[in-house]
């Protein structure tokens, strides 16, 4: 479903736009990307929203067994866990570490948002079948409204972006791109 409306308690959700992932090779270019989370990050801020900036710390990963499994990381690399200068990070920016896929899995990032009153997020960042999309559905879950920044997020895998935005991503959220949401944010300015 196309976006529609922001609630008045709107929070932008940045998943892993971190110096440590955003060095791969995506289905879209990353510097667009990155670009229109910054812009959304920018009009939030000047709203009055919360920004939620999410990154994945590998030394934390679970240790569980998968066909495909990265090496395990007993230390995070210098640098690694630092948010991508374009983001502007501010001090009143809530920074949420997340040592799985999901923003809100194992996080307190639900218990935060409800204490600001939050009622829906805006989702961005890489990659869109893992990290965003696994953070869009426990918020699904949660209870939270979930809106899609469909350009402002990227997958290492073409197909698996595709299948998310066209296949799952309408079952849990609105969708739309950066220039349709930031339409929607001057009513809260």
């Amino acid at each position: 479903m196309p976006v529609t409306t922001l609630d008045e308690r709107t929070a932008l959700v940045v998943v892993d736009l971190q110096a440590g992932t955003t060095g791969y090779p995506t289905a879209h270019p990353i510097a667009d990307v990155i670009a229109n989370a910054a812009a959304l990050a920018a009009q939030f801020r000047a709203a009055g929203l919360p920004v939620v900036l999410v990154r994945f710390d590998p030394a934390q990963a679970p240790t569980g067994r998968s066909e495909v499994s990265a090496p395990r990381v007993e230390q995070t690399p210098d640098g690694f866990l630092d948010i991508v200068p374009e983001l502007n990070q501010q001090a009143g920016d809530l920074v949420v570490t997340k040592r799985g896929w999901s923003g809100l899995s194992g996080t307190d990032l639900a218990a935060a948002l409800q204490r600001r009153d939050v009622t829906q997020i805006v989702v961005t960042g890489i990659a869109t079948s893992l990290g965003v999309e696994s953070t869009v559905r426990h918020a699904y879950d949660a209870g939270f409204s979930v809106t899609i920044a469909t350009d402002a997020v990227t997958d290492i895998n073409a197909e698996a972006h595709k299948n998310s935005i066209g296949t799952i991503f309408p079952l849990l959220a609105e969708n739309g791109t950066t220039a349709e949401i930031l339409a929607l944010l001057p009513a809260h300015v």
